[in-house]
């Protein structure tokens, strides 16, 4: 119900009601037509009252509910001070004293009067019949929107669970104002974004900012949809950790879910291939899926596909598969095709028909970044112009084209202690191919440098993220570290916060803040301690192996397997390390 009604609107009339049918409860046949419709109203009353109470009304409705209130309790007033015309107060003596008793005055036929005002009533149960009827049409279509939405959902959770939103929103997150604007200037962009049918392939060195880049297209392009709902927008983050599960049926069901879900209602088309499956409890085929992709692309005017990391799709078939089946796409419905990459030539080779721009950390972005960043240096350091200028110059001399560099080479300065020492080692910044890892192993010394308890903290994260064959939310490596080897279920006092974590790890760990899943910043960060695993924590598997079996040994459940799926969900959710 909103503000300006109340309940009280509503019951005070519906009182009114029933006292008159009360008070009148004897009266001649000549009455009974009036007395009928009264008792109507007041159901008619209480239906409208429950109908309005459900849920807000709009201010239209209000306005025009209180106009037949209003005009339900002047009639009913009325109705009852002319009903009592035509009665009369008779005194009768009985055997405790005189009594009053109200009788009737004698009519052949219904008064005009009382006929005009049972017309006049059943003219406000109209009134409110026809709110009543159109709150529950109201209420009928919301259902149908519902029950559509709850089934366009669960198709689109068939076709694939996989949503790259989260991250795209974690990688604008870390963008500073400006980035990339050079590359949404260039006329190579330009063109590819103005001109139907065409690719525009960037490769870049690792750690360039390919990445964040895209999430600039991708927002870019969704700028642009918003606007125009005849251009569609596709968007997939290759990632090395998720290779098994980013199959080339799961790559072509992202793009069409994500075509699907920018249209307003569901395409036949999707249905259909739904229903087909569905009822064989089995996943769609490349090709059904290549067909319908096909169908909903050809709906759009316009349609951009962005594919981040292609080096890091599996190379086994699918990579080549996938560009292919994109290609068809292409050439059947103009579809626009955006994809990064490292210099691989097997990649390189696939795209030499297309455009190309190389990706290279750009100095006014890396201007920008080290100047959104100096509130984490030390306090000398913030309060000092001439030395935040010198950071800045040194650190955009080393970098050169590698925006990872610029991240790894300000977070060896935060926990500097002088001038001098930050002077020290801007002189000794790495540059070059080797400088990643000349980074790595610097940010590896000052994680040796630290009280053994964080030390020995940061390299279990470090371990377990390096090792894991998929990525970890933050809640499953809690999980993970507060297991106690020799003890039957988990202490959530030995949980260490997420926050201590990355703060122990010198720069090499992140969280995505939407997913939560908790990473090493960068994939050359992945190689470094893949090539260096034997020399920072060499038994991490056996120790990861003996933790995961004591886990699986805890009580919780030695009740064994899951009989329903409800129970099994509720067992994920209790112990996010048994996923």
């Amino acid at each position: 119900m909103s503000f300006g009604f109340s309940l009280g609107d509503f019951l005070a009339v519906i009182q009114l009601a029933n006292k008159i049918r009360k008070d009148f409860a004897g009266a001649p046949s000549e009455f009974k037509g009036a007395l009928d419709v009264v008792r109507s109203l007041s159901f008619v009353l209480h239906d409208a009252e429950v109908a309005a109470s459900e849920r807000d009304l709009s201010p239209e409705e209000e306005t025009g509910l209180q106009t037949i209130r209003d005009g339900c309790q002047n009639i009913l007033s009325e109705l009852e001070s002319t009903l009592n015309k035509y009665t009369e107060l008779e005194s009768q003596q009985t055997g405790i004293g005189p009594k009053v008793k109200k009788t009737w005055k004698r009519l052949s036929l219904e008064p005009d009067d009382i006929r005009n005002l049972r017309s006049r009533v059943n003219e406000n149960i109209s009134l409110l019949n026809a709110f009543t009827l159109r709150r529950a049409k109201d209420d009928t279509t919301k259902l149908v929107r519902y029950q559509e939405d709850q089934e366009q959902q669960a198709i689109l959770e068939w076709l694939t669970p996989a949503d790259y939103a989260p991250q795209q929103n974690d990688f604008l997150k870390q963008r500073q104002a400006g980035t990339g604007q050079w590359l949404l200037d260039s006329a190579e962009f330009k063109s590819w974004v103005e001109t139907k049918k065409q690719t525009l392939f960037c490769p870049g060195i690792p750690g360039a900012g390919k990445t964040i880049l895209t999430s600039v297209v991708v927002e870019e392009l969704s700028i642009r949809s918003h606007s125009d709902n005849s251009i569609g927008v596709a968007y997939i983050y290759c990632n090395f950790k998720r290779q098994n599960e980013q199959t080339l049926e799961h790559l072509l069901a992202s793009v069409l879910k994500q075509l699907v879900q920018a249209r307003s209602t569901l395409p036949e088309s999707v249905k259909s291939l739904y229903n087909r499956y569905k009822s064989k409890k089995t996943q769609p085929s490349v090709d059904d899926i290549s067909t319908v992709l096909q169908s909903v692309a050809a709906e759009y005017s316009r349609v951009f596909i962005v594919i981040d990391a292609l080096d890091e799709c599996r190379a086994q078939g699918c990579r080549t598969q996938m560009l292919s089946k994109l290609s068809d796409l292409q050439t059947k419905c103009g579809t626009n095709l955006f994809a990064t990459s490292r210099f691989i030539p097997e990649i390189i080779e696939q795209f030499k028909q297309g455009s190309s721009l190389e990706i290279r950390a750009n100095a006014r972005d890396v201007w920008g970044y080290i100047d959104g960043r100096i509130s984490d240096l030390p306090s000398f350091v913030r309060n000092r112009q001439d030395l935040q200028q010198e950071i800045k110059t040194e650190i955009v001399k080393a970098v050169d084209g590698m925006f990872l560099l610029a991240q790894l080479h300000l977070d060896s300065l935060i926990g500097k202690k002088s001038i001098k020492t930050v002077r020290s080692a801007l002189k000794k910044l790495p540059a070059g191919s080797g400088a990643y890892d000349y980074a790595y192993d610097a940010a590896m010394e000052r994680i040796e440098g630290q009280l053994s308890d964080q030390r020995d903290l940061a390299k279990q994260v470090l371990s377990w993220i390096t090792c894991a064959k998929r990525p970890l939310t933050t809640i499953e490596l809690q999980h993970a570290l507060a297991v106690e080897v020799g003890e039957v279920e988990l202490d959530e006092d030995n949980f260490s916060p997420i926050e201590d974590m990355v703060s122990i790890c010198a720069g090499l760990v992140t969280v995505d803040e939407e997913s939560r899943i908790i990473r090493l910043v960068h994939y050359t960060t992945q190689e470094y301690f893949e090539r260096t695993q034997e020399r920072w924590f060499s038994s991490a598997e056996a120790d990861i192996t003996t933790i995961c079996v004591t886990y699986l040994s805890f009580t919780v459940f030695r009740s064994g397997y899951c009989p329903t799926d409800s129970c099994f969900e509720e067992r994920l959710l209790l112990n996010p390390l048994y996923h």
